[in-house]
């Protein structure tokens, strides 16, 4: 990949948001195609309980499915088909299920669960590995119990990497998956570096995900920022640096740590790097909470990180806006999960659709299409299958107060723009529900975990998942 071509003028790489002065030498010349009106989906394909997607090779999609992960062909972007479904996983007669994420790499695949605390002893805890070098026949082959649920994983050659938080604790774990036995070989905490963190509620230190490249992690740990460790000596991961936008003393002031788990500043989301590992993404998952500005959905930071030890802050991309973005009733436009490919940002933001961004001058990102259907779609990530030609967006049922349907959808990945976008500020005219199950403020609750939705509640399974405990309010 060529070097992006970066020119600053003064400016503080620092930990917050300060914007250093920048010019940028040259935007990108590389021809933008045009799609002929309107910009729309390619296809789709129905998948019950669809979460996170990832695509591996050959024009293979995986769709993680909450009971279980679907296996999907989008070579032909027109007429995705699902090539195989695995549900109702069971290892050692406990079932591995809320299943959200899973990660790919060659020929092996990794599921993890339970994505939220488990409520049942019946539960397995833990990844579980297949061969998918034939794609419509994957193979189990071995498994590894983490002893808690598994919120995000990434896979990178023979080295699993997992979040592992508990109450007590927010790490890092790193898993070496290559031979017949998946061994532990090394971990990193948040807490161990800095423990005044202990202070704050452990959803506000939530180590919600894992992105790895070239050595190199890429850790949101929600408040405390998104942290970045030198894993080339997997037994022993060091800190190299870390970005923030509020502060340990700030979190601690808060008088409601529901405040501070919701609504920003803060909120590392999502992280990862484009091809190069020039530029960094930091997506931030909030929304309204009435409290202090800023007091509105999170949108997607943008780092020049060429020398990792010393990021700056280049520019963001703003989420769209609607009259109530609550949590609890309000209209879900906030980032979720993205993807970096050459100078542009593929993105969803739930019912406010997909959007492709040219980002090869990060302090202008240029919106270079974007589609929305809010009664119909609830986009979690947003992964490219053919540079240039189409990306892949998942549609989870798993938002409060939605009747949605879990879906896989293929988009062009060029310029254009949708026809008649319906507005995302009534929804009375694309058919909120007002039959979702929503509890009132006296319902009993546990903890939910911040930036992640289920969808098990809604395939049965007898679970209790967050997709159910979302409609309620957190408590101690």
């Amino acid at each position: 990949m060529e070097r992006r071509a970066f020119l600053t003028k003064g400016g503080v790489a620092g930990l917050g948001l300060s914007l250093p002065s920048m010019a940028v030498l040259s935007r990108s010349t590389t021809a933008r195609p045009q799609q002929q009106e309107p910009y729309e989906p390619l296809g789709q394909v129905p998948i019950t309980g669809a979460a996170e997607a990832v695509v591996g090779d050959d024009g293979i999609a995986y769709v993680a499915a909450t009971t279980g992960f679907a296996v999907v062909d989008v070579s032909d972007p027109a007429e995705p088909t699902i090539l195989a479904e695995e549900r109702d996983i069971a290892i050692d007669g406990a079932s591995l299920t809320q299943l959200l994420d899973l990660t790919v790499d060659g020929d092996r695949l990794i599921v993890a669960g339970p994505a939220e605390t488990a409520r049942s002893s019946d539960l397995y805890l833990g990844v579980r590995r297949y061969d998918v070098s034939d794609p419509a026949e994957p193979v189990p082959t071995g498994a590894y119990e983490t002893g808690s649920h598994v919120h995000n994983c990434y896979l990178e050659d023979d080295l699993l990497f997992l979040v592992e938080n508990t109450q007590q604790d927010n790490r890092l774990v790193i898993v070496d998956i290559g031979d017949d036995e998946l061994t532990r070989v090394g971990d990193w905490s948040l807490l161990d570096r800095e423990p005044g963190w202990r202070d704050v509620h452990w959803l506000g230190r939530y180590l919600h995900d894992v992105y790895v490249q070239d050595e190199m992690a890429y850790l949101p740990y929600w408040n405390a920022g998104t942290y970045l460790l030198d894993v080339s000596d997997p037994t022993a991961p060091t800190y190299v640096t870390h970005v923030a936008d509020t502060t340990l003393e700030a979190q601690r002031e808060t008088d409601d740590y529901r405040d501070g788990v919701y609504g920003l500043p803060g909120n590392d989301h999502y992280a990862a790097v484009d091809e190069g590992s020039d530029l960094m993404a930091v997506g931030r998952e909030a929304w309204a909470t009435g409290g202090d500005e800023p007091d509105h959905p999170g949108g997607i930071d943008l780092y020049d990180v060429r020398d990792p030890t010393d990021p700056v802050h280049r520019g963001s991309i703003d989420a769209p806006r609607t009259d109530d973005e609550s949590y609890r009733g309000g209209t879900w436009t906030t980032s979720h999960n993205f993807e970096l490919r050459g100078d542009r940002l593929y993105s969803s933001w739930y019912r406010a659709g997909v959007q492709i961004h040219d980002v090869s001058d990060p302090t202008a990102p240029e919106r270079l299409a974007w589609w929305r259907d809010p009664a119909e779609t609830g986009f979690w990530t947003a992964r490219v299958v053919d540079p240039g030609e189409t990306f892949i967006a998942s549609s989870t049922e798993a938002i409060p107060n939605t009747s949605l349907e879990g879906a896989l959808y293929t988009f062009p990945a060029e310029a254009g723009e949708q026809a008649d976008p319906p507005p995302l500020d009534d929804p009375d005219e694309w058919g909120a529900s007002d039959d979702s199950g929503a509890s009132s403020d006296d319902d009993e609750a546990a903890d939910t975990i911040p930036g992640f939705t289920g969808a098990a509640g809604l395939v049965g399974g007898g679970v209790a998942l967050e997709w159910l405990r979302r409609r309620r309010n957190v408590q101690d």
